[in-house]
C-alpha cells in the first residue's frame, strides 16, 4: 500500500503555487497618545457609568427585543451548525440497513430461460422421477447490515477544514458582539438626543415667554414715543425666529423616538411608556482617566472577528493544498444475511466486505490548483482587512479620547459662563426690585442665561456622546488595576485621580 502510495504521490506532483506575502499586518501600540499608564481590564456593562436608571432599562429592553442582535445570534447558530458538519467529517460514518429482497420471474425468463436451453429440464425430469420445474422462480432474501465509511485523514484537509469553520463560528460569535455594542450605542445615542431635545424645546419656550414680555414692554415704549420701530422689529425678529424653531425641535424629537423605537423593535407608544419623565438633561459621567492600556483594543469584537477570519482561511489553504495529494477511502458492510426471517438473527448468517480506494488527481485542468491559489488570495484579502481594522481601531480610540479631552474643557468653559450669567441675572434682579435698574435689563439678563442654559445642554449630550465613543471605540468597558474584590460599582470605577475609571 505505501508503494502505491508514493507511486500516486509521483503521479501528481504539487503544482507550483504563489507564495503566502500579504501585506504586513500593523502591530497594537503600546499605549495611546492619550494615555500614560496601563492597568487590567474586564468586560463590565459599561452603559451603566452614566448612572441613569432609566438609560439602564431602555438598554435591557433594546437587548431583549432588537431585531439586528436576533439576526446576528441567528447567523451563530448556522456557523455552529457548520463548525459541527465539519467536524464530523473527521469521524467514520456508520449506517444501519435493514432489507428484504425478492424476486418472481416466469420460467422462460431469465435462469429459468437459461435451463431450458441447456435441457436441464428434461435431465432434471428423467433423474428424479419425472420432475418438471414450476412455471415460476421466486426467491426471499432478508438482511440486517451496518455500511460504513471513512476517508484516512493523511494530510489534514479534514482536520484543517474543521479548524477553518471553528475559526468562522468565533468570528460569527464577535460579530454577535459587535452588533451588540453597536446597537446599544445607537439607543444610547437616541437616548441622549430625547433627553437633550425635551430639554431644548423647554428651554426654547422659555426663551419664547421672555422674548414675549420683552415685545410687550418695547411695543409700550415705541407706543409712548421712548423707541423706533427698528428696535420693535428686532424684538419681534429674535421672537419670531424662536417660535420657528420649536417645530424643528419637535419633528426631531419625533425622529429620535421613532429611532429609539426601531432599535427596541416596536413602536413611538413604547417609547412613551419607557420614557414618561426621563431626566431633563443627559447624565454627565465622570471623565475618562489617564492610563487607558492600548492592550484594550483586544477586546474589540471587529477586531477580534477579522482576526478570527484570517485565521480560517490559512486554514482553508492548508486545506486545498492538501486536495492536491492522493486521497485513501476505506469502506464496506457486516451483517446477517438469510432467506428465512427466522432465521435472521443466526450468527452462522454474517457477512462482510471491505473496499479500499486510492484516488490520486493526475488532470482536472488545474482546478485544484485555482482553488489553492483562490485560497491564498483570500487570505491576502483578510491580511489586508485586519491591518484595516487594526489602523482603524487606533485611531478611533485616539480621536475618541481626543474628543472627550476637547468637550470636557467645553463643558468647563459653558459652566463658568452659566455662573457668570446666573451671577448676572441675579444682580439684575436685585436692581430691578431695589428701583435702580429696568426691567428690560432683567428680561435681557434672563435671555443671556436661557441661552447659556441652552448650549450647555448641548454641550452635555456632546460630553455623554464623546464618552461613549470612547466605549464604543474600545469594544465596552474598562477598570482600573488592582481594586479590591466586592467593591461596589460607584467605587470601583473612580481613578486615583478623581475621574471614573472604567
Amino acid at each position: 500500500m505505501a508503494t502505491i502510495l508514493c507511486h500516486a504521490c509521483a503521479l501528481a506532483p504539487e503544482p507550483a503555487l504563489p507564495e503566502l506575502a500579504p501585506e504586513p499586518v500593523p502591530e497594537l501600540p503600546g499605549s495611546f497618545a492619550e494615555s500614560s499608564r496601563t492597568g487590567a481590564h474586564e468586560p463590565l456593562e459599561w452603559w451603566r457609568a452614566f448612572a441613569d436608571p432609566v438609560l439602564d432599562e431602555v438598554v435591557d429592553t433594546v437587548l431583549a427585543s432588537n431585531f439586528d442582535i436576533a439576526e446576528a445570534v441567528a447567523r451563530v447558530q448556522q456557523a455552529r451548525v457548520r463548525a459541527r458538519l465539519a467536524e464530523a467529517a473527521i469521524l467514520p460514518s456508520v449506517r444501519a440497513r435493514a432489507g428484504a429482497d425478492s424476486f418472481d420471474v416466469p420460467i422462460n425468463a431469465g435462469i429459468g430461460a437459461q435451463l431450458q436451453e441447456l435441457g436441464l429440464e428434461d435431465l432434471l425430469g428423467d433423474a428424479a422421477g419425472g420432475i418438471t420445474l414450476p412455471e415460476r422462480l421466486g426467491l426471499t432474501t432478508y438482511a440486517l447490515s451496518a455500511d460504513f465509511a471513512y476517508e484516512l485523514d493523511f494530510w489534514d484537509r479534514v482536520r484543517h477544514s474543521s479548524l477553518a469553520a471553528g475559526a468562522e463560528l468565533l468570528a460569527s460569535e464577535s460579530d454577535v458582539q459587535a452588533a451588540r455594542i453597536g446597537v446599544v450605542a445607537e439607543a444610547i445615542t437616541a437616548y441622549f438626543d430625547i433627553v437633550d431635545l425635551r430639554r431644548q424645546i423647554e428651554i426654547a419656550r422659555e426663551t419664547v415667554d421672555v422674548l414675549e414680555e420683552r415685545e410687550r414692554l418695547v411695543e409700550a415704549r415705541y407706543g409712548r414715543g421712548l423707541t423706533d420701530s427698528l428696535g420693535l422689529y428686532r424684538v419681534r425678529q429674535d421672537l419670531r425666529n424662536t417660535q420657528a424653531g420649536l417645530p424643528q425641535l419637535d419633528d426631531r424629537l419625533a425622529a429620535a423616538e421613532v429611532r429609539l423605537a426601531a432599535l427596541m423593535g416596536g413602536y413611538r407608544e413604547d417609547v412613551d411608556e419607557l420614557l414618561p419623565n426621563a431626566p431633563g438633561q443627559p447624565p454627565v459621567a465622570d471623565p475618562v482617566p489617564v492610563g487607558v492600556p492600548a492592550d484594550l483594543l483586544l477586546q474589540r469584537p471587529d477586531l477580534l472577528a477579522a482576526g478570527h477570519r484570517l485565521e480560517a482561511a490559512g486554514h482553508e489553504i492548508e486545506a486545498r493544498r492538501a486536495e492536491l495529494r492522493p486521497s485513501l477511502s476505506l469502506s464496506g458492510s457486516i451483517g446477517l444475511q438469510t432467506t428465512d426471517i427466522g432465521g435472521i438473527f443466526n450468527v452462522q448468517q454474517w457477512f462482510g466486505n471491505l473496499l479500499s480506494s486510492l484516488l490520486a488527481p493526475v488532470f482536472d485542468g488545474g482546478r485544484l490548483a485555482g482553488n489553492v491559489a483562490l485560497a491564498h488570495t483570500r487570505f491576502n484579502e483578510l491580511a489586508a482587512a485586519y491591518g484595516r481594522t487594526v489602523v482603524t481601531a487606533v485611531n478611533e480610540v485616539e480621536a475618541a479620547l481626543a474628543g472627550l479631552r476637547n468637550q470636557g474643557r467645553r463643558h468647563a468653559f459653558l459652566s463658568a459662563r452659566r455662573e457668570e450669567a446666573q451671577a448676572t441675572l441675579a444682580l439684575r434682579s436685585q436692581r430691578y426690585r431695589s428701583g435702580v435698574g429696568g426691567y428690560a435689563d432683567f428680561l435681557d439678563a434672563s435671555r443671556t442665561l436661557l441661552d447659556v442654559e441652552s448650549a450647555l445642554a448641548g454641550c452635555e449630550r456632546n460630553l455623554a456622546l464623546a464618552r461613549l465613543a470612547v466605549h464604543r471605540a474600545l469594544g465596552g468597558a474598562w477598570t482600573a488595576p488592582d481594586r479590591v474584590a466586592g467593591e461596589s460599582l460607584a467605587a470601583a470605577i473612580l481613578p486615583e485621580e478623581g475621574g471614573r475609571n472604567r
